[in-house]
């Protein structure tokens, strides 16, 4: 009886797990894997860049910033010396195919 019990609540909560995130809408979240010039940001930019791209709505709007941002990283990059930051995916694309912008 108690192995029923334990199956019934362990289905349940991985069900009630399972809905929850899928309820949640995407939300990018920026790290130095996903974010070109990560390293050559303070905290405080790594938060507004960060809040300016969930604040987007048009990809198109969120391309062009990302693509400012970019350049912005690798004069940053070049004034320091080091090697100049690789955007692997644009996170506007991402965004994109995930249905967050239109």
């Amino acid at each position: 009886m108690k192995t029923i019990i334990t199956t019934v609540a362990v289905t349940l909560a991985l069900a009630m797990t399972f809905t929850l995130a899928e309820a949640r809408p995407y939300r990018w979240a920026g790290n130095q894997g996903n974010t070109a010039g990560w390293q050559l940001m303070t905290p405080a930019e790594r938060t507004e860049h960060q809040a300016k791209l969930r604040s987007f709505t048009e990809y198109e709007a969120c391309k062009e910033y990302v693509d400012g941002h970019h350049k912005q990283m690798e004069e940053r990059a070049r004034e320091k010396g080091v090697a100049v930051p690789v955007m692997r995916r644009n996170p506007c694309d991402t965004m994109k195919s995930r249905g967050v912008l239109k």
